[in-house]
């Protein structure tokens, strides 16, 4: 077969085979852009490309469990990157999707069209081990009326991050979009709820509130009561409903439960509202009637929260107002706690002392850390998605990982998690976190939490690069439009996207680089990109050698001999155009080389010291020598006189 012919500039390929034809853009798909698509291979044109935001990762698990297609759902056929950009590639939509309906749906339509293909599609998820976490109007399709529906993207983005607030239940809607983690069953059972509601009485549901006010609408009144009120509801669908929207989302019906409409009715759990106290408590201006809406005001507004269970204003109105005695002891211990713990000063022990107490009040709720709400499955896509744009995320996000706050988190609410497990992940993240140095910290972190995560260099522009294998063509393209005695071509992105991609045994070299002397941090850099050419780019690399040859000035001035360092120059200068990198390491390194070179250099060290020596005993000594040499002179000019005396006199004598 032919090799297909190279796409033009508009067009990106991925995997070799689907066209992605940017110039025909298509209704966005699971809120992501979305282009038409061709398979080039197999022809077929009935296919779409959802592009991936550089900033939100796809979910990598679920790319991996959705490998193999489910009926009724969109999956992932290819996907990858090409040129600034990445594609998921899936199969178009049979049809509209739900929001273009706008005529209510009678009872039969509901079960059998929406209730039962979702449902299955949900158990065959839950079998996998993954999570929808998108269905709502806009992302559900239908090819023509009376036929099941299909379930749209869900997989090219953070979990739930493009949910409003309608369609997520209150403990995932009040978290930042990239934080809401990848849930449960449960919480897809919950957006269904809300579907079908929707549909039975054909408009979109609150539409006169902003996501704030619906979130706070469900916790003072409860999903069911907050969405339905007094509408008037088929009553098998009514009652299905009301159990799918139960706040617990241990009370919710499971899908393969949901498959038999009869059975899972007869077994709903009743829900019980909310408690609601005899008189409110004013949190931030608004009037707060239940603990759930307590802690949810404090969360978002942490200092006045923290203001007020500090003054006991919480504990007393916990008390007093709301009547339960056993919660507002749970308070007053978390403030006993805190200050016999921690100094009064301490801001960090303050918002953990806010968070446990949000965690009391409403077991339900995400982690709550200083105004930032977030699942802790999520700590990874939100550090993706405030790098280098929020510094203040980062830092908030960095204090919750050194504290391990997320151990301190599950500790509050050992019967809702695992809690053994969370703390030995809270563990392992601060452990990562703290490998500082080029190839540590936050980016580091971010890039072993995010596998499908592009390098963030600027080095490689825009390019998409998540795989080590397309890392070393950018660097070579980089090469060529940056001051190459300035710039390093391994920068901190670049040694922590390396670090978080491939194995142990170059972590010795990433560490290596952040040696203290310019020759050991060269040296570094040159034997880590030399070891991924012989492992990942086997052809040259012209451009990236002369980039590495400009910077080679402290590893050849480390040569003492002026000849031998004239000739390793001279050679690394020749190995250059042939664009490996592992001969020039061996000429610059070369351990051989290097020894006679610190033998010779420590012989004429030691050679110069002994003539140093000399010269210092000779100067040391003119003082003694010209003394000796004065009396010398004396007795001799005493003993000539006394000759010439002696002459003299015989002379005279004998006359």
């Amino acid at each position: 077969m032919a090799s297909p012919a190279p796409p033009h500039s508009s067009e990106h390929l991925i995997a070799n085979q689907y066209l992605v034809e940017r110039s025909r853009p298509v209704a966005a798909v699971g809120g992501l852009p979305t282009f038409a698509a061709t398979d080039r291979i197999g022809g077929r044109t009935d296919l779409i490309a959802v592009q991936v935001q550089r900033q939100f990762p796809a979910r990598a698990r679920a790319m991996q469990a959705l490998a193999t297609p489910i009926d009724g759902l969109l999956t992932p056929l290819a996907y990858g990157g090409s040129g600034d950009a990445c594609y998921a590639i899936a199969t178009a939509p049979p049809g509209p999707s739900l929001a273009a309906r706008t005529d209510a749906w009678t009872e039969q339509e509901l079960l059998e069209c929406v209730l039962r293909p979702v449902a299955h599609v949900l158990e065959h998820l839950q079998e996998r081990r993954v999570t929808h976490r998108g269905i709502r109007l806009d992302n559900v399709f239908q090819s023509a009326p009376g036929q099941p529906v299909v379930l749209g993207v869900a997989w090219a983005a953070p979990p739930a991050m493009a949910q409003p607030a309608l369609f997520e239940p209150p403990y995932s809607a009040m978290c930042h979009p990239a934080g809401r983690g990848d849930g449960s069953i449960a919480d897809d059972v919950y957006a269904l709820a809300v579907l079908l509601l929707c549909l039975a009485l054909g408009r979109p549901l609150l539409r006169q509130l902003d996501d704030t006010a619906i979130l706070r609408r469900k916790l003072e009144l409860g999903t069911y009561a907050a969405l339905a009120g007094d509408e008037r509801l088929p009553p098998i669908v009514g009652d299905l409903v009301r159990g799918m929207l139960a706040e617990d989302p241990e009370h919710r019906p499971t899908p393969t439960l949901l498959l038999d409409p009869a059975s899972a009715r007869g077994r709903r759990v009743a829900a019980r509202p909310p408690r609601r106290a005899q008189r409110p408590i004013i949190m931030a201006g608004t009037e707060v009637w239940d603990a759930r809406s307590l802690a949810h005001a404090m969360a978002v507004e942490p200092e006045l929260g923290l203001n007020a269970v500090r003054a006991g204003g919480v504990e007393q109105w916990l008390r007093r107002g709301l009547g339960d005695a056993q919660l507002a002891a749970r308070v007053e211990e978390l403030v006993r706690h805190r200050y016999l713990d921690a100094t009064p000063n301490d801001s960090e022990s303050e918002a953990s002392l806010l968070m446990r107490s949000v965690a009391v009040l409403d077991p339900l709720a995400p982690l709550c850390w200083r105004g930032l709400a977030l699942w802790p499955d999520a700590v990874g896509t939100m550090l993706a998605a405030a790098m280098g744009t929020d510094a203040e995320t980062v830092t908030r996000l960095e204090e919750i990982i050194e504290r391990e706050e997320i151990g301190n988190w599950a500790a509050m609410r050992p019967d809702r998690c695992d809690f053994a497990v969370m703390r030995v992940d809270a563990r392992h993240e601060r452990s990562w976190l703290q490998q500082r140095g080029q190839d540590g910290g936050v980016p580091r972190l971010t890039y072993l939490l995010n596998p499908l995560m592009p390098c963030a260099s600027p080095l490689v522009g825009m390019r998409w690069v998540a795989q080590l294998v397309d890392l070393l063509p950018l660097l070579e393209e980089a090469a060529g439009r940056v001051d190459q005695r300035q710039v390093k071509p391994v920068d901190t992105h670049v040694a922590a996207f390396i670090s978080a991609r491939l194995e142990r045994r170059l972590d010795s070299e990433l560490a290596a680089s952040d040696g203290k002397s310019a020759e050991a941090h060269y040296l570094a850099q040159l034997r880590l990109l030399a070891q991924l050419q012989l492992r990942l780019h086997p052809g040259p690399l012209p451009a990236l050698a002369a980039w590495l040859a400009a910077g080679a000035g402290p590893a050849v001035a480390a040569w003492r001999n002026r000849e031998r360092r004239a000739a390793v120059g001279q050679r690394l200068a020749a190995l250059t155009a042939a664009g490996q990198l592992a001969p020039m390491l061996a000429v610059v390194e070369d351990p051989a080389g290097r020894g006679v070179d610190a033998r010779e250099a420590q012989a004429a060290v030691a050679a110069l010291e002994r003539i140093d020596a000399e010269l210092d005993g000779i100067a040391g000594g003119a003082a003694g020598r010209a003394a000796a040499a004065f009396r010398l002179g004396q007795e001799i000019a005493a003993g000539l006189g006394l000759i010439t005396l002696a002459t003299v006199l015989a002379m005279a004598a004998l006359g």
